[in-house]
């Protein structure tokens, strides 16, 4: 089973993708995507709570660009809990801001293979940033456009897409 979780900044995305991988009985391994980058305290305290709030016998993978093989490498039996896919997404944008698009492409396109065809389950948490005005700066604009069509992606290739606003869970794709 694959799931897309998608929401807005602080809706719950992820605690309800947490909620549904302690119910799962195998391995969970949490996928965490984020870069750390020097200097930012309160992202550093935020992956430190997120931390604090996963059980001990959860397996930590920590992803790069190259997010595709750890979905690849993955056992049926399994649970991947990838958070998330803008910060993912971040990590082809250097410090000055540009993009690395031949680079995205073809991660992009590794990823959605590599989805269809893990035997795993998988839980993707994404943010859902498109119904805001449109941004005025490109840097912004590449990044909003890109998650958005990333996003329309993933949701063809899940077979559960899930919307969470203020905690609550919407199902748009799948069964209940």
């Amino acid at each position: 089973m694959k799931h897309l979780i998608t929401g807005g900044a602080r809706s719950g995305k992820s605690r309800f993708a947490e909620q549904l991988a302690l119910a799962h009985a195998g391995l969970v391994r949490y996928v965490a995507t984020a870069e750390r980058r020097a200097g930012d305290g309160a992202f550093a305290e935020r992956i430190a709570r997120h931390q604090q709030q996963r059980p001990a016998r959860w397996q930590l993978t920590e992803a790069g660009q190259a997010l595709a093989p750890v979905l690849a490498a993955a056992a049926a039996g399994e649970l991947l809990l990838v958070d998330c896919m803008g910060m993912w997404l971040m990590r082809f944008f250097d410090v000055n801001g540009d993009f690395d698009q031949v680079g995205w492409q073809l991660q992009r396109d590794a990823l959605l293979a590599a989805l269809a065809a893990t035997p795993a389950s998988v839980l993707l948490v994404t943010n859902e940033i498109g119904w805001g005005v449109v941004p005025l700066g490109e840097e912004t604009r590449v990044f909003v456009d890109e998650l958005g069509w990333l996003n329309q992606a993933l949701a063809t290739v899940c077979q559960q897409v899930t919307l969470v606003a203020c905690g609550q869970p919407l199902r748009l794709k799948g069964a209940a």
